[in-house]
């Protein structure tokens, strides 16, 4: 009888671990209101409900139990960045002074005085030519750059002058590249005469981070999603609140159900980081100071969820993949899921350029087979960055199906049994 009562304990003890070991849907829902919510007032970067989002996410990792990334004290990943914005300009070529509506800058330093043509590199948008493409051109040059866009190219420049005329933000204050931008139908300058000063702070931003150490302590897998989003809008009905609900609540209650799933099991056999990327929304600064802080070589795969609060157009049981053609990790999700009701496939939507729309494209372009997992309608959803995107309007259900599905899929990366092929670093943009 006494062995009969020890083998039922071990048998009730071993499904009560196993129970543990589990996708709480209860648990994602409380993460995602949390973040969701009113208070929060929609979590845009550098603002105190960042902040408290933030808070709120190590919290919940001390709770979870899980180690801290090696060299922080705790959960925070903190760094600083330098904003500028600009104070005062003049810009003349050819001594035609042009307004502060036709031009924009990327500078770095305080203040920026342009006089020696011979200083400077000129290009030209001419109206055969892409903006885009002389862009690129530009941050590659090693100097200072003076861009002239023409006319027809108004619209495009608007696009670029909006964004840009946000401030700049940088790591570091570069004196030796600065790019200003003009609209003008000049074919040719001759003289120049700028000068522009900018307002520079310093301001903190924060990365959350838990670890699991597997027996493989130089082998990765990262499980990530960002939490910031964009704050206060234009007022609808009365709301002025963009929450975030789906984006990227949603994907960050992934990321800490997953890290709460994977702590429940056994020791992994590959170390695992779970991630809360900050200011995605204005840059993607937050996952690009955290892949300067190890070696990219060392994470196997990136599994970075972006909105997967609401069913594809596909089904509530699937998933798409961004950059699909990039490595294999698609074709080895797919694998994994093979006899169960999910599905995973390629990025429904290759004309929005989704793989670099995130954070997986600041790893994806050191090699890492980095890919976002999404699942919404992107190009009908109707409370993408709006005031509408509520905890109310997700499918709670179907999100944590989709959890479930990628911890099952992930199990071969885990357990060192699957391993990505890496991004060719040529083919990304």
């Amino acid at each position: 009888m006494k062995l009969r009562l020890i083998v039922l304990l071990n048998l009730l003890i071993a499904v009560q671990c196993t129970a543990k070991q589990e996708i709480d849907e209860n648990y994602v829902s409380h993460i995602v209101k949390t973040l969701s919510a009113d208070d929060m007032q929609g979590r845009e970067a550098f603002a105190t409900g960042a902040d408290m989002a933030a808070d709120f996410l190590v919290k919940e990792f001390e709770v979870t139990g899980v180690d801290k990334f090696p060299g922080l004290e705790g959960f925070k990943q903190n760094f600083d960045m330098f904003s500028l914005a600009i104070n005062s300009v003049s810009i003349k070529l050819n001594d035609v002074e042009y307004s502060s509506e036709d031009m924009f800058t990327i500078a770095d330093q305080e203040e920026l005085k342009w006089g020696n043509l011979e200083e400077v590199k000129v290009l030209i948008v001419a109206e055969s030519e892409r903006l885009p493409d002389v862009f690129r051109q530009a941050s590659a040059e090693e100097g200072d750059v003076l861009i002239l866009v023409h006319t027809s190219h108004a619209d495009m420049f608007a696009r670029y002058k909006n964004y840009f005329g946000q401030g700049t933000r940088k790591f570091e204050l570069d004196k030796e590249h600065d790019v200003v931008v003009v609209k003008t139908d000049l074919k040719q300058v001759d003289k120049i005469d700028i000068n522009i000063k900018n307002e520079v702070k310093s301001e903190s931003l924060t990365n959350v981070i838990g670890v699991i150490p597997g027996k493989r302590t130089d082998e990765i897998v990262l499980f990530s999603g960002h939490y910031d989003h964009i704050g206060y809008q234009k007022t609808v009905d009365g709301d002025s609140i963009a929450n975030g609900a789906n984006d990227d609540a949603s994907g960050t209650a992934a990321v800490m159900a997953l890290a709460k799933y994977f702590k429940n099991g056994a020791q992994p056999e590959r170390t695992l980081y779970f991630v809360a990327f900050a200011a995605e929304e204005i840059g993607g600064f937050g996952s690009q100071y955290f892949s300067k802080q190890l070696d990219p070589d060392q994470i196997v795969a990136m599994f970075n969820l972006e909105m997967i609060g609401k069913p594809a157009v596909s089904g509530p049981n699937t998933a798409w993949i961004t950059g699909f053609d990039k490595s294999d990790f698609g074709t080895l999700l797919q694998k994994s899921v093979e006899g169960t009701a999910y599905k995973f496939y390629a990025d429904p939507y290759p004309d929005q350029n989704l793989f670099y729309r995130s954070d997986n494209a600041t790893l994806a372009r050191l090699g890492v087979p980095a890919h976002s997992i999404s699942t919404t309608p992107i190009d009908v959803d109707k409370d993408y960055h709006q005031v509408t995107d509520e905890y109310e309007t997700l499918d709670v259900v179907h999100m944590t199906n989709t959890i479930k599905a990628i911890a099952k899929a992930a199990e071969g990366m885990v357990a060192g049994e699957l391993t990505p092929t890496r991004v060719d670093k040529s083919t990304i943009d």
